[in-house]
């Protein structure tokens, strides 16, 4: 897999110490490079990423942030000069720009890790931006634990290196709506957001599948984008457990003996 010209990974000579003694191999390995977000001209967040789908990452990323609300509030989004893609620079419409220069002021206030804030104070915060989710969606255990099949068939970059995280979107019908793959987490999540922004489908997600655990960052990702359900394969923390029931969001934890924990939003899986 290739990005801005060149593999997202790269070979490594290694020497594995075995039991038998010791044997000469080759890895793959993920690589990681900064990737500088500018917003209106002026820098806004520098994030480490896995180079490849920049535009979907920070269109995705600009979505969870409160930059926007639709792509359609981007009147221009596009890597510096068309040939530097560590960095993207982002124009909004006259309307948008308005409404979030407030949140613009206070970058890096939903982005950052929140040493010394007050949680309750981070959740308001966040609930002010993110509006509830409804109910008018059931899935079954059944259904969930198939998103779950899926998933792993479309970790092309994991398979390789063993690395890289994962975020998977499903509409209802279980059919496939885009996958984001990063060496961050959150990354992974904007990329997978950013791609279904740019192609009008992001309003047919209703699950989305993630390799990590789940922290408040995610779920606040995860609200903004309207998307019901999401399901992790490492457990949540308090925060983000708060901030889902806030949200009215479906958090759910998937056991190895394909237990279904639910954590917040029980109401949307039957059975649970």
């Amino acid at each position: 897999m290739t990005a801005g010209g060149y593999s997202v990974y790269y070979q490594k000579a290694v020497v594995k110490f075995i039991p038998a003694g010791e044997k000469s191999t080759t890895l793959h390995m993920l690589r990681e490079e900064p990737l500088s977000i500018r917003v209106q001209g002026k820098p806004y967040a520098v994030v480490m990423r896995t180079p490849g789908d920049e535009i979907a990452h920070v269109a995705g990323f600009c979505l969870g942030e409160g930059i926007i609300d639709a792509y359609d509030d981007i009147k221009q989004i596009a890597c510096c000069d068309d040939t530097n893609s560590n960095v993207v620079t982002v124009t909004l419409n006259a309307a948008r720009l308005l409404k979030a220069g407030a949140i613009m002021e206070r970058r890096g206030f939903i982005s950052q890790s929140s040493c010394g804030i007050c949680g309750k104070e981070v959740v308001q915060d966040l609930v002010q931006n993110i509006r509830s989710l409804q109910d008018t969606l059931h899935v079954s255990r059944e259904r969930l634990l198939a998103c779950l099949d899926l998933f792993f068939t479309h970790q092309s970059l994991y398979e390789k290196t063993h690395t890289s995280h994962a975020a998977v979107a499903f509409d209802a019908d279980l059919q496939h709506q885009a996958t984001g793959e990063d060496v961050g987490r959150h990354n992974a999540v904007d990329k997978a957001v950013g791609k279904m922004l740019i192609s009008g489908s992001l309003a047919d997600a209703v699950c989305m599948v993630l390799s990590s655990r789940i922290s408040y960052e995610l779920i606040q990702k995860v609200g903004r984008a309207g998307i019901p359900i999401v399901m992790a394969l490492s457990r949540p923390t308090a925060l983000a457990v708060e901030l889902a029931e806030k949200l009215n969001l479906s958090l759910v934890h998937i056991s190895g003996d394909q237990t279904l924990v639910v954590y917040s939003g029980a109401q949307r899986i039957l059975g649970a």
